[in-house]
């Protein structure tokens, strides 16, 4: 059973800054989306950010002009630089895998906590 293990979380002030970083336990085949996500009222989880095979990323509004996403494709890695960081970023924040192709997958972390204090 393959495994995200997400790491980087931990507690800053509002307007710190923050790298979380999200990797296969095991070797997996190239992933076409790897993205952040983080619960949200009313919803199960809140789209954060994603980067596909091919380097091209997408940011929520919330995000934009603070977060930065980045990933290996070939290590099955990514990465998510948080700054200007608010305390409604606090959050627990899950990292996705998605592989749209044979063999498919869909994989999910076990999250990291970020809390940020005003």
């Amino acid at each position: 059973q393959v495994q995200l293990v997400e790491s980087g979380g931990d507690t800053v002030q509002a307007g710190g800054s923050l790298r979380l970083s999200c990797a296969a336990s095991r070797s997996i085949v190239s992933y076409n989306v790897m993205g952040w996500y983080r619960p949200a009222p009313g919803k199960q989880r809140e789209f954060i950010a994603n980067i596909a095979s091919d380097g091209s990323t997408t940011y929520a509004d919330p995000v934009k002009g603070r977060f930065t996403i980045s990933g290996d494709n070939a290590k099955n890695t990514v990465y998510l630089q948080m700054g200007s960081l608010k305390p409604e970023d606090t959050a627990v924040y899950y990292c996705n895998a998605v592989r749209l192709v044979v063999p498919k997958y869909n994989y999910w972390g076990q999250g990291t906590q970020v809390t940020v204090s005003s």
